[in-house]
């Protein structure tokens, strides 16, 4: 169906009209010639004072002579392209030059005529300029609506698979005694990390849900294991380390961004800068930068916080680990991002303790 079905006709009454010429006289009469006509006409016979008044009123048309002293009527076009750019213009002059109409309808001008005029002449490019404009107006608007129909469903989408991941979180949270705010500060810091290293901000939001499904895999490991308080067996351990391997499948085979995002992390997470982590030993840049972060963000949020195995240890203690693994456990590059985001990390963690603190 066409946009342009039920267009309406112009309403003359209502269309507000600026003529700009340093001719006087003539600027007089064609604003008398449109007045008659129905329109309402204003007149300026420079630039400057043209501009003034659309700082004051709105209009719908200009009709600017090009031949001007001071700024002429190509540099009134460009300006109004930019400053009052649903204000549409003809121009008007008493050169008949191809290469200058040209120039001026290539910078936006709706029509071009030439002086001097035919009363039916000027009424007949008015009216023409301002029935394009309105097209052109009702076709930008069209445009915007479909771009806000677009955003909403969008949103609407990323709505639902964000309450998927959310459940999912939950689920595992009911396995796992260290989720909880955990899960929720790794998924938060991890997304201001990205936004430092710039990201873009769809995957900043990604980041958001996919980093607090980190751990989603521990919904696979025994109670007796996952729960026990003293230190671990090597065979316990080996156990514990297929967390990453569960949550991969659980979160494999999607062709959802964010929940490929989350596979990432969840297999990823883990493994270590110089090669020497789990599950697959992947180094440097082998490893998915989103895993790269989470790296990061668990680690320090871990050993700022209780675990059923060991009490929060103090902030410089941390750093001081955290430090040794530069360039060996974390990116050296996303350390000294991390490092210097700490205010706002700070205030992450004051925003989302955990209940026993």
């Amino acid at each position: 169906m066409s946009i342009y079905k039920d267009r309406k006709p112009i309403n003359i009454a209502e269309a507000r009209i600026l003529a700009v010429d340093d001719e006087e006289t003539l600027c007089r009469m064609v604003a008398i010639l449109l007045n008659r006509e129905g329109f309402h006409c204003d007149t300026a016979v420079n630039v400057d004072d043209a501009l003034e008044m659309l700082e004051q009123r709105s209009y719908d048309l200009i009709v600017s002579d090009i031949m001007m002293p001071g700024k002429s009527g190509i540099d009134f076009l460009d300006i109004v392209s930019v400053r009052f750019p649903d204000t549409a213009m003809i121009m008007a002059t008493a050169v008949d030059n191809r290469d200058t109409a040209i120039t001026t309808l290539e910078k936006g001008a709706f029509g071009y005529v030439i002086k001097p005029f035919e009363r039916n002449e000027i009424v007949i490019s008015v009216i023409n300029a301002l029935e394009r404009r309105r097209i052109v107006l009702e076709h930008d608007r069209y445009e915007k609506h479909l771009e806000q129909e677009v955003r909403d469903r969008t949103a609407d989408i990323r709505a639902r698979e964000e309450e998927i991941a959310l459940r999912l979180i939950s689920a595992s949270g009911h396995r796992d005694e260290e989720t909880g705010q955990h899960i929720k500060r790794i998924g938060l810091i991890g997304a201001v990390l990205a936004e430092k290293i710039g990201w873009k901000q769809e995957r900043i939001d990604f980041m958001r849900i996919a980093g607090a499904m980190h751990d989603v895999g521990k919904i696979g490991i025994p109670d007796e294991i996952l729960h026990k308080t003293g230190k671990l067996t090597p065979e316990e351990f080996e156990i514990i380390k297929t967390h990453t391997l569960i949550g991969g499948r659980i979160l494999e085979n999607s062709s959802i961004p964010l929940l490929e995002m989350a596979r990432d992390i969840a297999i990823h997470h883990h493994e270590k800068w110089d090669g020497s982590g789990y599950p697959y030993g992947l180094r440097e840049n082998e490893i998915p930068e989103a895993a790269q972060i989470i790296a990061l963000t668990d680690v320090y949020d871990a050993l700022s916080n209780d675990r059923v195995y060991r009490k929060a240890m103090p902030e410089q203690e941390v750093l001081a680990i955290m430090a040794a693994g530069k360039g060996s456990h974390f990116n050296p590059r996303l350390y000294d991002c991390f490092v210097n985001l700490l205010p706002e990390i700070h205030r992450i963690l004051a925003t989302h303790r955990d209940e026993e603190n």
